[in-house]
């Protein structure tokens, strides 16, 4: 390898400079777009500075290139939702790929199969990790980057959690042994929740070790290792040997399988309290997950703590958000939902003078009336009333009808009460719930 491909490989510098001039003339995707448009003519360099570094300021999560038959397209996924960029030539797209591919180590002379790589961004004074996929498309080579910028590492209290459901948070992850599991799709924000259960919990008195596929963030006085598959250290065998390292609190990335899920539920009846995510539609999904995975029902009910299920949805944006008389279609569809709140939530008089918010769309907000995002939460605790409920072989069904006779709060509820506090619209609870 020569000294320049020795040079670019693994990372990449964004000069003070040519961020400075990106921060003040990017402030919204219409300006990116410009931008993008006269940078074209520039350097390779130049121009993938200018994409990376206008995406991190713009907080988008991903960067799509996607090769079509006559010109290359870019979005960036702002919010959770795609939004084009800009179209060019594909000559530049080549190489683009190419350049990019350099620095994350991916092979350039591969581009019938799928590979990955990642490589690091030194931006003013911290680091952000690029996780790079290339996959091989009609018309070339579709590259996606994802954006793991440690600015999306938060607290627990700032995950958007109703008071008596922090304060439940709060205790759960301070009991010494049991299983915490979080559920949700791809992208539903479940790593920020258990990293800042790491965060919360971090003291120099507890060993913390976690086990990943792979490490998004890196978190100072914890035992982070990633999973290599291809070496055959997989969740189960580094489960396996997490154990042995005297851990007080273990961190699995995902249960996918039977192994896995059985360690998992071992360690939490051993005296470790352990920390995962399951991919289930909610949070009573999680009991039928693990049966499926060959948990047996009798080991469930008194290893796990709390099944939680969450969603990321878009708050209004600040500056152009206003109130609106609720419509009567409206207001039933709140009262249908939220009759069944458990009493101690309180609400405000569900009235036809009700206002709510409507996203209006401003340069601010790139025009979708939404800025930022915050989490909707389900959550269930296993007590010694569920586990013998379990023991049953209820549906999940049942089961969900169970933890709502026990006070627990939907999705969809829990969305419609951030419609009420003024944080989002009844449209966008909608479409992150599915209802």
């Amino acid at each position: 390898m020569d000294q320049i491909s020795k040079k670019l490989k693994g990372s990449l510098q964004i000069p003070k400079t040519a961020l400075v001039e990106i921060e003040r003339e990017v402030k919204n995707i219409p300006d990116f777009k410009e931008k993008i448009k006269k940078t074209l003519k520039e350097e390779i360099t130049e121009i993938l500075e200018l994409l990376l570094g206008g995406a991190i300021i713009l907080q988008a999560s991903d960067i799509h290139l996607e090769p079509r038959e006559e010109y290359a397209h870019l979005r960036i996924r702002v919010d959770g939702i795609l939004q084009d960029v800009t179209d060019f030539n594909l000559e530049i797209y080549q190489k683009i790929l190419t350049r990019i591919k350099l620095i994350s180590g991916i092979k350039l002379n591969i581009s019938d199969q799928p590979q990955d790589g990642r490589f690091s961004i030194s931006l003013k004074e911290s680091l952000i990790e690029i996780r790079v996929s290339t996959l091989p498309a009609e018309y070339g080579e579709s590259v996606v980057l994802r954006i793991l910028n440690p600015k999306n590492l938060i607290s627990l209290e700032e995950l958007g959690l109703r008071k008596e459901l922090l304060e439940i948070f709060n205790r759960e992850i301070k009991k010494p042994n049991g299983m915490i599991i979080v559920t949700g799709p791809t992208g539903s924000g479940k790593t920020t929740t258990l990293y800042a259960f790491l965060k919360k919990i971090q003291r120099p008195e507890i060993k913390i070790i976690t086990i990943e596929d792979p490490i998004e963030y890196h978190l100072k006085g914890i035992s982070q290792t990633q999973v290599n598959p291809a070496k055959g250290y997989d969740f189960a065998n580094g489960l396996k040997a997490i154990v042995r390292q005297d851990p007080d609190v273990i961190l699995v990335g995902e249960i996918r399988d039977t192994q896995t899920a059985k360690i998992a539920i071992q360690a939490a009846l051993t005296g470790h309290l352990v920390l995962t995510t399951l991919h289930t539609n909610d949070a009573a999904g999680t009991i039928a997950r693990l049966i499926n995975l060959g948990a047996k029902s009798a080991d469930i009910g008194p290893a796990i703590n709390m099944a939680v299920a969450q969603r990321l949805l878009r708050k209004v944006c600040k500056k152009c958000s206003k109130k609106r008389k609720i419509s009567s279609e409206e207001l039933n569809k709140l009262k249908k939902e939220l009759k069944k709140l458990p009493k101690k939530i309180k609400t405000p008089k569900l009235t036809k003078e009700l206002k709510i918010p409507e996203a209006i769309g401003c340069k601010d907000c790139n025009f979708t009336g939404y800025r930022g995002r915050t989490g909707i939460f389900e959550a269930f605790l296993l007590d010694e009333e569920m586990e013998k409920f379990i023991l049953t072989s209820p549906s999940i069904a049942a089961i969900k009808e169970k933890a709502i006779k026990k006070g627990m709060v939907t999705l969809k509820q829990d969305g419609l009460l951030k419609v009420l506090d003024g944080i989002t619209t009844i449209e966008e609870v909608e479409r992150v719930s599915g209802e």
